[in-house]
């Protein structure tokens, strides 16, 4: 797909369906991910934020989505059913634009991530012990225009 032909818009609840496949396939293609919601738990806790964030969807069908708390600009997940293409990019272009940080947290075993967060300006300014239910380390991460 070429990234002019890539739709960026604003999710809406019939996008949550997709958005949990692409979560759930996320997870069982990861092998060093621990998951610790089963797929209606991963579904609730995307509902639980729907009205709270901004939910941005990738592609027409959904090839992933980014959610983002403006309160505390933080970049709260991204997912793409085919990293690589272009979609995160398109993604978190979109966030950042109009804005002059954002910040982010990254399972510490996930080097594909931190290596697209760094391309695409951030730099690590902590890491974090899991906290439960979670059991893996997470690095935050910043960026700055």
């Amino acid at each position: 797909m070429l990234m002019t032909e890539l739709l960026i818009r604003r999710a809406v609840p019939d996008d949550i369906p997709a958005m949990l496949q692409v979560v759930c396939d996320w997870e069982n293609a990861t092998p060093w991910m621990v998951s610790v919601l089963d797929r209606a738990g991963i579904e609730a806790s995307i509902r639980d934020v729907f009205g709270s964030r901004e939910i941005w969807v990738a592609g027409k069908p959904v090839e992933g989505y980014l959610s983002f708390n403006p309160e505390t600009l933080q970049v709260s997940g991204l997912y793409c059913a085919r990293p690589g293409n272009g979609v995160g990019k398109a993604l978190m272009d979109r966030v950042k634009q109009g804005r002059d940080a954002i910040w982010l947290r990254t399972h510490e075993p996930n080097e594909a991530a931190q290596k697209f967060y760094r391309r695409e300006g951030f730099v690590k300014v902590s890491r974090h012990a899991p906290e439960p239910p979670n059991v893996l380390h997470e690095l935050r991460m910043e960026w700055s225009a």
